[in-house]
């Protein structure tokens, strides 16, 4: 049974995100933002300037007491001790922003918006450092743990990118689309009205896997490998889109939330660890790959034949709702998983133990 955090906004609850030390922000719509500290009442609320929409928060890695949180095309920095106007603003993106990342140094933050651009922020000069770009709306973003320069973003052009800061393009791309068109199994009528939009993306802690939720209902996980990555294991996850995937702090347990109103917890450890334990294989599997193909995308291709109709989830959640945002919060000695969705308040989730 869920808990209900209530009182905390009057309008649909958008993102979540949890500090170090365990303190909850919630953004909402109309420019409300909410601090929690595990209670089912808010310890501190306040309203961002001009009322707009709070899309994304994050806290500070290093700084726990350091939130930012996205609204309109704004990034507002904020003290969580004394929450009240923003420490200080930034006004670099042109269209709304979908998501902030932090880097593992404090060093950057990473705004993706609706045009596609993903504005790179140098927090110590407080000026843009890099401006990266997706062809149609930048809907995730996030910097890699452990490597502070590298990080992933996904958008509605179906393009998932690996970027370094010390280059504007790209470092690795992959269209989910064509990869999909590859697999005669999936050209069907339903492919073509449900293409894979990318909606959300999390890194997992050791900083090689990443998985990437889309609007066909699936999840993908790639691996990173020196300046590429690859496709190592895809599998259906909800009956609608894939709203959001968050990976816990074990090293493949994975969340998801999906427009079906479900949240899922997966273990898929036994699925994407197996690379880690025969790197000669995968270097065999690699060289085979790009003998079989001499387009950059067409080694993709290859692996998501490697799809696994029979990943189960380790934990249904019947939410009933449309999952806005996922976050995980240990809360008087026991995980939740916490759930934003249309409505107003927070839902709580026990959580087993891994």
């Amino acid at each position: 049974m869920a808990v209900k955090w209530g009182g905390g906004h009057s309008c649909s609850v958008l993102c979540l995100n949890v500090s170090a030390e365990g303190l909850v922000a919630s953004g909402a719509e109309r420019g409300e933002l909410a601090l929690w500290d595990g209670g089912c009442s808010p310890v501190a609320q306040l309203r961002l300037p001009q009322a707009e929409d709070v899309t994304s928060v994050v806290f500070s890695g290093r700084r726990p007491s350091t939130l930012y949180a996205a609204h309109g095309e704004t990034i507002s920095a904020l003290d969580v001790r004394a929450l009240q106007e923003p420490l200080q603003r930034f006004h670099v993106n042109e269209e709304e922003i979908n998501c902030l990342s932090v880097n593992d140094t404090d060093g950057f933050l990473a705004a993706a918006d609706d045009s596609g651009a993903i504005k790179v922020v140098d927090l110590e000069s407080k000026k843009v450092s890099r401006s990266l770009r997706h062809s149609n709306i930048c809907s995730s973003v996030a910097f890699r743990p452990q490597r502070p320069q590298s990080l992933v973003s996904c958008g509605l052009d179906m393009q998932v990118m690996l970027w370094n800061l010390q280059k504007a393009r790209p470092l690795w791309t992959t269209n989910l689309q064509e990869c999909e068109m590859g697999e005669e199994s999936l050209q069907s009528a339903g492919q073509f009205f449900n293409p894979p939009l990318a909606h959300s993306l999390s890194v997992a802690s050791c900083g090689n896997v990443f998985a990437c939720g889309a609007q066909d209902g699936k999840i993908r996980m790639f691996r990173v490998t020196g300046v590429r990555f690859e496709r190592e294991l895809d599998f259906q996850a909800h009956s609608l889109g894939v709203s959001q995937v968050l990976f816990m702090p074990e090293a493949h347990w994975l969340l998801s939330g999906g427009n079906d109103g479900k949240v899922l917890l997966w273990d898929v450890s036994s699925n994407v660890g197996k690379q880690q334990k025969s790197p000669a294989k995968s270097l065999h599997r690699r060289k085979a790959q790009a003998a079989a193909s001499g387009r950059k995308d067409g080694k993709l291709n290859k692996v998501a034949s490697n799809e696994h109709p029979g990943v189960v989830p380790k934990l249904s959640i019947e939410h009933g709702e449309k999952v806005n945002w996922l976050s995980c919060a240990e809360i008087k000695g026991s995980r939740r998983v916490l759930v934003a969705d249309q409505s107003s308040s927070v839902s709580a989730y026990p959580l087993p133990e891994p």
